[in-house]
């Protein structure tokens, strides 16, 4: 059985054009209610006045007083009031006796009745207006003593009539209901143009539906891993989820919403990629503790609106591929070790073959000693195991390249000297991106070498690095720090990040870094990282009278 079809709620746009079409209907219905009254009033009050004023004039008309003396004061005072009545515009003008006898009306069968109304306070010389129901119907009168040397000598009432009065206001109120109509129709037409355009930007849905939508927003931003930022078109912060207040190091939503991005105290880098104009992608940034990719793309209508940013967190990733091009690098000078030791070899195999066997055997053992020698000497030196293995590993690669490493004699790392609070990963950035710099500074020059230092000093662990290259620039010592600084050109994958995640580790670890130029010529970069007080002494005790130089 098929069910029956829920009619869908009406969109939020038309339910506001339904509650504006039902306000501006209730007002200006309202408005006519209101005018209606005011106006019947005041027409009321206009005729009470205009009665009043015809009554005043008649009482102080000398023919009125004369016509009274006569014998019969009808035969003139009739042809007047209706003179009058034509001329003033007036519904009846009835000039009677002090006793309230008419001997005038609009009526000639009237003439000689008693007059129908209140004429107690004119016979008291006051002048009255009323509204009260006589031969004509309901009308506003005015009644006026008509005086003669202070006496009494008869009464005028003159009126107009009710219904005269409700057919002008009727008349005012249907010219006023056209024009309210017409506002409703204007009302009505504007505010179905607003509602449209709303419409358009609500894509017709209700309020139900944009409710719904805000919480799968809300709930989507602050459930998402990656930074979200998104900017105005001033470059104020309009939007920041939890993980962009994380990755950036900023403080709640509450303390950044509304800043511009200048004032977030984020690295200049990262502060001119988040402002500029066109889009950026996949760019990375270093803050200080994290690297970051971050990609830019403008929000336009148009107009400039703004700018959404999205944020990742690549720093394990980045420290996960520097130790993957380090064993790269590591296998490759494995393969090229292989390759010379084939052919040595070869060169052992084909002594024995010509019955030189002692030839062959000084030979291999020559060979055997050069490399146990190498490894003693590191080790020696360094016996920490994961700086061991990173050094063995960086001078087989810059042996590879024609540069020689050394570990200099003042060198001196026990095993477990190193807190848990200075993890390896740290340190095999540091000193690995460091001697990566030197032998590319190094490669070419003549006698090209790379010496590195690592010993403990007090509650410092201590790494310094030289090398026999160009040196660098007094004026670039800050900049040889900053990403993407390089004297060296741009290969595939960039340059002038190795020195830059070196200072974000340092600092990571509230040490310091320094460069300085060396006694060959070269640039000798040192590092100081604090250690723990407890496992310091003993690590320094060796070290006491060995640092020199580097």
């Amino acid at each position: 059985m098929r069910m029956p079809r829920v009619p869908r709620p009406r969109s939020l746009a038309g339910q506001l054009f339904a509650m504006q079409a039902v306000l501006i209907a209730v007002v200006v219905a309202g408005y006519a209610l209101f005018t209606y009254v005011s106006d019947q009033r005041q027409a009321e009050d206009a005729a009470a006045r205009q009665a009043m004023a015809v009554s005043r004039s008649i009482a102080d008309a000398p023919s009125v007083h004369a016509a009274i003396r006569t014998a019969d004061p009808s035969a003139q005072l009739q042809p007047y009031a209706l003179k009058v009545m034509h001329d003033a515009d007036v519904d009846f003008v009835t000039i009677m006796n002090p006793r309230g006898i008419r001997w005038t009306h609009p009526k000639p069968e009237e003439i000689g009745k008693h007059f129908r109304g209140n004429i107690e306070p004119a016979l008291h010389h006051k002048s009255f207006t009323e509204t009260y129901t006589g031969t004509l119907g309901p009308s506003v009168r005015a009644v006026t003593p008509i005086e003669d040397r202070g006496r009494i000598i008869g009464l005028v009432s003159a009126g107009i009539e009710v219904k005269a009065i409700s057919k002008q206001v009727q008349d005012q109120v249907s010219a006023l209901l056209g024009v309210a109509a017409g506002a409703l129709g204007l009302g009505a037409i504007g505010t179905y143009v607003v509602n449209a355009r709303l419409r358009r930007h609500t894509h017709g849905m209700n309020a139900a539906e944009l409710s719904r939508m805000h919480d799968y927003h809300q709930a989507a931003l602050h459930a998402v891993r990656e930074g979200l930022l998104m900017l105005d078109g001033q470059y104020r912060v309009a939007l920041i989820n939890d993980g962009g207040q994380e990755l950036l190091g900023v403080p709640s939503e509450d303390g950044v919403v509304g800043k511009s991005v200048a004032e977030l105290g984020l690295p200049a880098p990262l502060t001119g990629a988040l402002l500029a104009s066109e889009p950026r992608v996949d760019e990375v940034h270093l803050t200080a503790d994290r690297v970051l990719v971050v990609n830019t793309s403008p929000v336009s209508g148009g107009e400039r609106r703004g700018t959404v940013v999205t944020l990742r967190d690549v720093t394990e990733l980045q420290s996960l591929m520097g130790e993957l091009d380090s064993e790269r690098g590591f296998t490759q000078a494995l393969r090229s070790q292989a390759h010379e030791a084939a052919n040595r070899l070869h060169t052992v195999v084909s002594l024995i073959e010509l019955g030189r066997a002692e030839e062959a055997v000084d030979f291999a053992t020559a060979e055997l000693e050069l490399a146990q020698a190498l490894t003693d000497q590191v080790v020696a030196a360094v016996s920490e195991p994961v700086l061991a293995a990173l050094l063995l590993g960086k001078t087989a690669q810059a042996n590879e390249r024609g540069v020689e490493l050394v570990v200099s004699e003042d060198s001196r790392l026990d095993d477990g000297l190193l807190p848990p609070t200075l993890p390896a990963r740290d340190l095999v950035t540091i000193l690995g991106n460091l001697i990566d710099n030197a032998v590319d500074a190094a490669q070419g020059s003549i006698g090209a070498r790379v010496t590195v230092t690592a010993y403990a000093e007090g509650t410092e662990l201590v790494m310094r690095v030289a090398d026999t290259g160009t040196g660098v620039d007094p004026a670039h010592a800050e900049l040889v720090f900053q990403r993407g600084f390089s004297t060296k050109p741009s290969g595939p994958g960039g340059r002038g990040l190795g020195l830059a995640l070196v200072r974000q580790a340092v600092t990571r670890q509230e040490g310091t870094l320094t460069v300085a130029e060396g006694e060959e010529g070269g640039a000798v970069f040192e590092v100081r990282l604090p250690l723990d007080t407890d496992t310091t002494p003993a690590a320094a005790t060796g070290r006491a009278t060995a640092r020199g130089d580097a």
